[in-house]
């Protein structure tokens, strides 16, 4: 089984913060890194769930 690290939440506000051009205080900073850390828990279940490799992927849509 391959175990991922938790991604640096701080890390990647910082990055998001310089990319879009915006400017967060402390407290929504901290908020915004509970949310994602909330957001990362309830979704591992489903990002653990093993898929056939012989899936077939979905198609690209172009318009």
């Amino acid at each position: 089984m391959n175990i991922t690290p938790p991604p640096d939440w701080n890390a990647y506000l910082a990055q998001m913060e310089i990319v879009l051009g915006v400017e967060l205080d402390d407290d929504r900073r901290a908020e915004l890194a509970l949310q994602f850390t909330r957001i990362a828990a309830l979704s591992a279940p489903l990002m653990a769930l093993p898929l056939n490799d012989r899936l077939e992927i979905a198609g690209v849509y172009k318009a």
